[in-house]
């Protein structure tokens, strides 16, 4: 898969942008504030319907405009597909694909598989379980498309629990039975993703450990391990134990949108006791190790975006990376970099094509 031409309305910082791509390797140079990372993150935006870096939509409308329009000519399994994604203030966002809108976004999701690997990246070591749920999960949807539905579905029958559990604690009421209508059902739905979650994780879990020894030549042992409260037993029957717990805080306490993934380096928390180059490392492996399963479920390269990681990583990793891609089937390459020089002497090594950008 193959992303042909990018042309950018009001989007972010640019007014009105086309550029023509390489089919391997596209570098992106400029100084800081220059728009590199925006233009990876349209590209990212045409994937998944929304940005990486900025969750509110308007806010990736330039300033003082009123919409914005992201255009992206891709050539797939030797078909050329249009992907357009527009938003105008005050409305719903629309992603069209060789001209015809989605009904719901979820049914894109997976079509133009897409790794991104970046500074903020870090949020999923220093953040909440929140963020490692999340990365979890849009590895996952790429291949899988009931996976994101039943998700949709527990995440709305979670909304509705909550918001009844509010209701009885106002009202000084209760009434178990309609409560047992959204234990039913969150059992259902919950039972499929944690099955889902934990047979992926089987399967990540080697692929990751793998790519940490190649980057960081085999100096360590790390792990990633996935915690659930339906390791302990089946939703139904921890939601009836938890009850008068859940009454008083008035919201869900177990379930799967308490589900984490803990990240070790020697047996102990990487949060607290991995360097920085051993974090960088584990992000790293963590990404690439995304970019094989997805590659593997999905028979196709995923585009692989790496924004900036010449700035946070030592010329050792950069190399390992690089080499990465040259040894490997990676298939299209877009790096974002304050040095064009420095890009190019780094991409010279590495026997494909390439072109630079200098924004």
């Amino acid at each position: 898969m193959i992303l042909k031409s990018l042309s950018l309305l009001n989007y972010k910082n640019f007014d009105s942008k086309t550029f023509t791509f390489n089919d391997k390797i596209n570098c992106i140079v400029g100084n800081n504030g220059i728009g590199k990372t925006n233009v990876l993150d349209a590209i990212y935006h045409l994937s998944f319907g929304k940005s990486y870096f900025n969750p509110v939509a308007s806010q990736n409308i330039k300033h003082d405009e009123d919409f914005f329009v992201i255009n992206g000519d891709y050539e797939k399994e030797n078909k050329t597909e249009k992907v357009v994604v527009s938003l105008k203030r005050g409305q719903t966002k629309v992603i069209k694909r060789n001209g015809k809108a989605y009904e719901k976004f979820s049914e894109h999701i997976g079509f133009l598989p897409l790794v991104i690997i970046s500074p903020a990246d870090r949020d999923l070591i220093i953040e909440g379980s929140d963020t490692r749920r999340k990365f979890i999960d849009s590895v996952i949807s790429q291949s899988d498309k009931s996976y994101l539905t039943n998700l949709i579905s527990y995440n709305k029958i979670l909304a509705q629990r909550n918001a009844l559990l509010k209701y009885f604690a106002l009202n000084h009421t209760f009434n178990k039975d309609t409560l047992d209508v959204y234990n039913t059902q969150l059992n259902d739905f919950g039972a499929v993703i944690f099955e889902k979650r934990d047979a992926f994780l089987q399967t990540f879990i080697p692929i990751f450990k793998a790519r940490y020894q190649a980057i960081s030549n085999g100096n360590e042992a790390v792990e990633l391990n996935y915690h659930s409260d339906l390791f302990e037993d089946n939703l139904n029957t921890l939601l009836q134990k938890n009850i008068n717990k859940d009454k008083a805080l008035q919201y869900t306490s177990v379930g799967i949108h308490k589900d984490d993934l803990h990240f070790n380096i020697e047996n102990h928390p990487i949060k607290k006791f991995g360097s920085q180059g051993q974090q960088k490392s584990f992000l790293i492996a963590l990404k690439l190790a995304q970019f094989d399963f997805i590659k593997a479920q999905s028979h196709v390269n995923p585009i692989l975006l790496l924004d900036d990681i010449f700035d946070k990583l030592d010329e050792n990793r950069v190399a390992q990376i690089i080499k990465l891609v040259d040894n490997e089937d990676f298939g299209q390459l877009f790096i974002s970099d304050t040095h064009a020089e420095r890009t190019e002497n780094a991409v010279k090594q590495v026997h494909q094509s390439y072109e630079i950008f200098k924004l």
